[in-house]
């Protein structure tokens, strides 16, 4: 503590201490049982949790609806072929219910004829015109990207883009990025009218819909998306698109941060992995939006199984499992800017997911966004300042009816906690199990067919949450959505053993979800309400484990067919 003034809380010990019990009652301290020193994971095999394809059920045929745009011909859908778009000819809308396509007809600006009348020009012929001249030099790509983003001349910022290609590549590779990958993404820009011939609908807030498209026509979407052609997405303060992340990637060519030739290496591995061979897959984007939620309260779900690690990731070992990206409400958070954790690295590893910041309005505390298909192109090491693009990556991943690869990611973003007694808050606590609970649930789905959750320390980071609260939460919310959960602490062994410890303790005295929940109303009402301090005395688990012993200590006298324990066999 700074120059080791007494905190306000050791000048009011006692009013913090006070605990509503019973006169002269003592909580006894409780120590979970030891665990091996020296084990990697705790609890169920990973083996044995469901992954799919084996856990899941048959697909339906692929059809359009009123709730799910496909873009492809679905009767020529063929395995290891590029789907044909769907329509044959391209089709415009230009209103607020659907993506504002570069290409559009009604993607004008303003031009002087020879009179000096003023008059609309097509954005759409400026911007072929402008890419169709040979870049040479990173100078060239920045004038050909401002020639049709003009406003933005003197706000844009090359110089990440620039060092880049001036100071980081070899000769030998800025050559060929200037004469064979760039080229084939300006083929693959100005191909958007013919690869994507339908309206893409917004995925808005309130919405359940899904979009499925092909790889070929995502990629033509995120060239369009490097080259800054999308119209009405760049203005800041403006009205139509301040409900949605950034699509064009000016913000990744600005400033001088190590972290952007990094950024820029894994997207360029990308766009020349998809010009060389074009891709032959699907991916569906699915906006959920939850009206009913559970009576958490009283909820008689018993917990489901867990496997927690300290080792590997999310997506490298929750392969076929439902694999939590931990978002900001505005998908892919920092991807195209400054940002370089959880969500920015699988975004860029998975650059298909990027697609969705064209289509998905920021989301709402009831609402997640649900990607099936994705494809990992690039490995890497580090995290946030040490990121660094490692190789190009061959994704073995099977393929479902529908072309998708099996990897299903869900965007759940968690609550920013300014200080960190908040999240105890019961209305912060219920947003947290709704919101994971929500990316959790599949309505209509059996829970046999449903895959464990894959997932971590979502929203410990720069969003304040505490690990082993947010853990519990997840438990809770997976409990309930039938799912079982695979915990990936990232290197932290004592989170692992703590995680895994409570998880048995729970279990073995029988606590149902509603349990759980009433005990986290509990201790905030007894450890954190009235705290003047940064954090309570009590530790949560510490808590847990003392509340439920005391319990049962203050209950052995009765019978023990009433506390309902259940032994995990």
């Amino acid at each position: 503590r700074l120059l080791g003034a007494p905190s306000r809380c050791e000048e009011q010990k006692e009013k913090c201490e006070f605990k509503p019990q019973r006169p002269g009652r003592k909580i006894p301290k409780y120590m979970p049982p030891p665990l091996p020193t020296n084990k990697k994971w705790f609890g169920t095999p990973i083996e044995e949790m469901r992954r799919m394809p084996l856990c899941g059920a048959r697909l339906p045929h692929l059809r359009p609806s009123a709730n799910h745009t496909v873009t492809i011909r679905v009767d020529l859908l063929r395995e290891g072929e590029v789907p044909k778009p769907f329509p044959t000819h391209y089709k415009d809308l230009w209103d607020n219910k659907h993506v504002k396509m570069p290409c559009s007809e009604q993607n004008l600006y303003p031009v002087e004829d020879e009179n000096g009348d003023r008059t609309a020009g097509s954005r759409w012929e400026l911007i072929q015109t402008a890419l169709l001249n040979k870049f040479t030099c990173s100078h060239d790509l920045k004038e050909a990207i401002l020639r049709y983003n003009v406003a933005y001349a003197k706000k844009w910022d090359f110089t990440a883009l620039t060092d880049f290609c001036d100071k980081i590549l070899e000769d030998a590779e800025a050559q060929h990025l200037f004469q064979s990958i760039l080229p084939d993404m300006v083929k693959l820009a100005l191909c958007l009218p013919n690869i994507c011939t339908q309206p893409i609908p917004l995925l808005k807030q309130k919405m359940n819909h899904s979009i499925t498209m092909s790889q070929e026509q995502i990629a033509s979407f995120l060239a369009n998306a490097f080259f800054c052609t999308f119209p009405r997405r760049n203005a800041k303060m403006k009205s139509e698109y301040s409900s949605y992340p950034d699509i064009n990637f000016n913000r990744l060519f600005e400033g001088r941060s190590p972290r952007k030739p990094e950024k820029l290496k894994t997207l360029f591995c990308y766009f020349r992995r998809v010009t060389e061979k074009k891709p032959t897959g699907l991916v569906t984007f699915t906006r959920q939006s939850l009206q009913d939620f559970p009576d958490w309260e009283r909820s008689q779900k018993k917990l489901s199984r867990l496997h927690v690690t300290y080792e590997g990731t999310i997506e490298s070992n929750g392969h076929g499992m439902l694999q939590v990206d931990f978002a900001n409400r505005f998908v892919g958070g920092g991807v195209t800017g400054a940002g370089l954790v959880q969500e920015e690295i699988r975004f860029l590893i998975n650059p298909e997911l990027i697609v969705s910041r064209l289509i998905t309005e920021v989301l709402d505390h009831n609402e997640c966004l649900i990607i099936t298909g994705t494809e990992q192109y690039s490995e890497y090491t580090g995290y946030a300042e040490t990121y660094r693009w490692a190789r190009s990556h061959e994704d073995k991943t099977p393929r479902d009816e529908w072309q998708r690869r099996y990897t299903e990611i869900v965007a759940i973003d968690a609550f920013h906690f300014r200080r960190f007694l908040d999240q105890f808050g019961p209305e912060k606590i219920r947003r947290e199990l709704n919101k994971a609970y929500c990316g959790f649930s599949r309505p209509n789905v059996p829970p046999q067919h449903l895959s464990a959750v894959a997932t971590g320390n979502w929203g410990c980071g720069a969003f304040g949450g505490d690990s082993r609260l947010k853990a519990l939460i997840q438990i809770l919310a997976a409990a309930e959505a039938g799912r079982d959960v695979v915990y990936f602490t990232f290197g932290d062994v004592e989170l692992m053993r703590d995680i895994y410890s409570m998880h048995t303790f729970l279990c073995e005295k029988g606590q149902t979800v509603g349990d759980i929940y009433r005990l986290l109303l509990r201790y905030y009402n007894e450890e954190c309400r009235s705290c003047s301090t940064s954090g309570p005395d009590v530790k949560l688990y510490s808590f847990i484990y003392s509340t439920i012993e005391s319990y049962a200590d203050s209950t052995d006298d009765d019978d023990d067919e009433e506390k309902g324990l259940c032994f995990e066999d």
